[in-house]
């Protein structure tokens, strides 16, 4: 009898995994206390290999966060406008609660490590987007108390989310999460134009 073929290897993206695994242990462990070994023995992979795919662990952690901060610039481009426009405000809402549950292991790094890692380009340009973020609340929000409302919307939003251990990145109701940060978020920014 003919032995049977071998299954065929499912061909992965080793970036995207070693990129996804890193980010996982950059959040979980910390950046510093993350070696390159660790993550190629979490990937299944030799440290040759990462190597292969990322020149440094640095490159490796920008690669690993460039989506999330490309998302953040674009989002935040207009926050304020958008965030205090009737028309606007609910898909506004909608977008940056995505955007930090689509990318809760990034802000995690970002915003819990992102002091210790400021000579990183990629955590600097994030860092540039929140502090642009809290100029526009400053030079476009008339009120003192505009500009802490909204604050409190964004930031206390983000920090529900990066509070937990990264671990529980898996969040057991994800659609009662999101709806709560939607309606939590817009009730509070519903009065930045009273």
């Amino acid at each position: 009898m003919p032995s049977s073929p071998p299954a065929p290897r499912v061909q992965t993206d080793a970036s995207a995994e070693l990129r996804a695994i890193a980010l996982r242990m950059f959040a979980e462990h910390g950046y510093t206390a993350t070696s390159l070994q660790q993550i190629a023995d979490a990937a299944g992979y030799s440290k040759s290999s990462v190597l292969y795919h990322f020149r440094s662990k640095e490159a490796l952690l920008e690669e690993a966060l460039a989506p999330a901060v490309q998302t953040l610039g674009v989002l935040l481009d207009s926050t304020v406008a958008r965030a205090s426009s009737d028309e606007l405000r609910s898909a506004f809402v909608v977008e940056f609660v995505d955007l930090l549950l689509e990318h809760r292991l990034a802000a995690h790094i970002i915003i819990n490590q992102g002091q210790t890692l400021s000579d990183i380009p990629m955590m600097d340009e994030a860092r540039r987007y929140i502090d642009c973020i809290g100029e526009s609340f400053m030079s476009e929000l008339p009120t003192t108390k505009q500009r802490v409302r909204l604050g409190i919307a964004l930031a206390g939003a983000a920090y529900v989310l990066v509070a937990s251990r990264p671990s529980a990145a898996d969040i057991e109701s994800i659609d009662e999460v999101r709806e709560a940060l939607v309606d939590v978020v817009s009730e509070l920014i519903a009065g930045l134009n009273r």
